[in-house]
C-alpha cells in the first residue's frame, strides 16, 4: 500500500469498476454520482471510503474534489490502483488521505465493508 496523501478516516466503502471523471460524473455539490455510465450512478460518494481504478479526465477534477470537501460531501478517504496528477492533487488541496493498493489489497476491499484509515500504521486499513 503506497500512502500518497496521509490522514485516517473510518467509512464504509463505495467501490466502482470504473475510472472516474470527478468533473463530469460526480455533482459537487451533493456528492452524488450522476453519469449514468457509472456503476455508482445514483448512489453518493460523501463520507464514504471510495475505491476505484484510476481517475481520469480534465485537471478541473482536482478543484472539483476540492470542491466536494468545500461542500462537506467528500469521500472521507480513496484508496485506488493508480494515482494520476488530478486525483492525487485533488487529495491533497482537500486533505483526504489517499492510498494506492496493489491488485490483491485493491480487490480485498469489497463494497459496503466498513474499514479504518491511518497513514501512520502499517498496514494502514483495517477491516471490520
Amino acid at each position: 500500500m503506497k500512502i500518497i496523501v496521509t490522514g485516517n478516516a473510518v467509512a464504509k466503502i463505495t467501490k466502482t469498476k470504473d475510472p472516474i471523471n470527478f468533473l463530469g460524473a460526480i455533482e459537487k455539490e451533493t456528492g452524488n454520482v450522476r453519469d449514468k455510465k457509472y456503476d455508482l450512478f445514483g448512489r453518493t460518494i460523501a463520507n464514504s471510503i471510495l475505491v476505484f481504478p484510476y481517475g481520469v479526465g480534465s485537471s478541473v477534477g482536482a478543484y472539483t474534489i476540492y470542491a466536494l470537501r468545500s461542500h462537506r460531501v467528500a469521500p472521507a478517504a480513496m484508496v485506488c490502483q493508480k494515482a494520476d496528477l488530478t486525483v492525487s492533487s485533488g487529495c491533497a488541496m482537500a486533505n483526504i488521505p489517499l492510498l494506492v493498493a496493489n491488485k490483491d489489497e485493491y480487490n480485498a476491499l469489497k463494497d459496503d465493508c466498513t474499514i479504518s484509515i491511518d497513514t501512520k500504521n502499517n498496514p494502514p486499513i483495517k477491516f471490520y
